[in-house]
């Protein structure tokens, strides 16, 4: 806990002055309390729509300890519509109790620690997993089997392997919005690039499940299992960081075009058109290891940039010349230990989230940066989520319900193990436009005035 820049009691005492505000800063609020971490949460599919909430797939991880397997977990969420929820339902939680919102649907024996999962946008059922190997796992979380997580349990089968990294892959994962591709960085300071254009046919074909390790109890060793997954080489492998790749990304509008950032403190963008090497390099993008990156769905001239120094930074392609040249447009100021994890927003081009080792989820808006009323609030930063009392090592934008996100912290340093999960969306009398806003609360004010009894 030594990054809050605090005591513990300084964290606690921050938490309970920010549960005091639920009411207050959000529309809707779900606190879930996790047995053990997850290091990834992703929102899949929707699949009912009601009057009041509809319900979404949502994708995590169990990390555990080895008394249980590490496990993928799928699970469905009932997300309530805005505007909905009443205050005092969505204040009163408890940090030790698991949200009724949350049913875990479907468990998957995952072989290893699930690092990283992404969805493919053209097929959200088909996630891929990161672990602490070479390889990527690409899973039809349909299909698969529901298995029951025991000490002992074999693995379960993924539908495919991707296979070119020399050595292990953590966390560097992309899919590609464009085309069926997946792009992964390793410690063998590689970018790879594959398309599983010709297996995507082959997935989802529920005969399959009978036939998965486990589905009837039969034992199979690791190596028998992954034997029978196929697998896929690369499309091509990028050479060009000096140390281990920690994310990727494609650009959105083209699936020939990706980024990269590193433990080298670089920001490389690539295009498989003109070959393996880097098309841009940006040398000491930050001033220590860079994180995290995410390319604007929007404009796709705007990349951000999380990094152990602290900072986000905003940078646009245009202005990125040869030989490193090019500085951020913008530096974001307002976390306190590293940056774990940056998103754009899907709803509003200028709006980005950031997450970090001290606790806070940061919402942004560039446009802002230059108008800030308060002096003392970093520039372009208008929301903080304060909810989580360790480091929030990931978190996602859903693209289904505007201004919705989840998020999962480790909570290993301060509960001694375990997460938690939280879905939340602000009130949206914090980012619509000002005009709107003071018209709403007038028309309230005399509606309320007109319901007052007279004496």
């Amino acid at each position: 806990m030594k990054e809050r820049g605090g005591s513990r009691a300084a964290v606690d005492e921050r938490y309970a002055q920010w549960k005091s505000l639920i009411p207050v800063l959000y529309d809707w609020f779900a606190n879930h309390n996790l047995v053990w971490p997850s290091l990834s949460c992703r929102w899949g599919p929707q699949f009912e729509q009601a009057t009041y909430k509809n319900r979404q797939r949502l994708y995590l991880s169990f990390q555990t300890d080895g008394s249980v397997p590490n496990t993928l977990v799928i699970a469905n969420c009932e997300v309530v519509k805005p505007r909905v929820a009443a205050a005092e339902h969505i204040s009163q939680f408890n940090e030790e109790a698991r949200s009724p919102f949350v049913k875990k649907y479907k468990t998957i024996i995952h072989p290893g620690e699930v690092n990283r999962i992404r969805e493919l946008p053209q097929n959200s059922r088909i996630i891929a997993t990161h672990t602490d190997s070479p390889d990527v796992l690409i899973w039809d979380v349909e299909s698969q089997p529901n298995r029951h997580a025991v000490l002992g349990a074999t693995d379960s089968r993924p539908d495919l392997i991707l296979r070119g990294h020399q050595e292990n892959a953590e966390f560097a994962l992309a899919m590609c919005p464009a085309e069926p591709y997946v792009l992964s960085g390793g410690k063998d300071k590689s970018v790879v690039w594959w398309s599983i254009q010709d297996h995507i046919s082959g997935l989802g074909d529920s005969s399959k499940s009978e036939a998965s390790p486990g589905a009837s109890g039969s034992k199979h060793s690791k190596t028998a299992n992954e034997k029978d997954s196929p697998k896929v080489d690369p499309r091509g492998v990028f050479h060009g960081h000096d140390s281990t790749v920690e994310d990727v990304q494609f650009c959105p509008s083209s699936a020939q075009e990706f980024c990269s950032v590193g433990d080298d403190a670089c920001l490389i963008l690539w295009d498989a058109r003109t070959g393996t090497s880097p098309a841009v390099k940006v040398e000491k993008a930050h001033g220590g290891d860079v994180h995290c990156v995410d390319w604007n769905l929007h404009d796709v001239n705007y990349i951000l940039t999380g990094s152990a120094d602290n900072s986000v930074r905003m940078w646009d392609r245009r202005n990125l010349g040869p030989g490193g040249a090019g500085s951020p447009i913008h530096k974001f100021e307002g976390h306190k230990a590293a940056v774990l994890c940056v998103q754009w927003s899907p709803d509003k081009a200028s709006v980005f989230g950031s997450s970090a080792e001290d606790g806070f989820l940061n919402v942004w808006d560039h446009e802002k940066v230059g108008k800030k009323k308060n002096p003392n609030s970093p520039g372009g930063l208008f929301f903080q989520h304060a909810g989580h009392r360790d480091k929030i090592v990931d978190f996602h934008w859903n693209s289904s319900d505007p201004w919705t996100i989840v998020s999962v912290s480790d909570d290993g340093e301060s509960t001694g193990g375990g997460g938690t999960l939280q879905i939340w969306r602000m009130s949206d009398l914090i980012y619509r436009p000002e005009d709107e806003v003071v018209s709403e609360l007038e028309t309230f004010k005399s509606h309320l005035a007109s319901c007052t009894p007279r004496a």
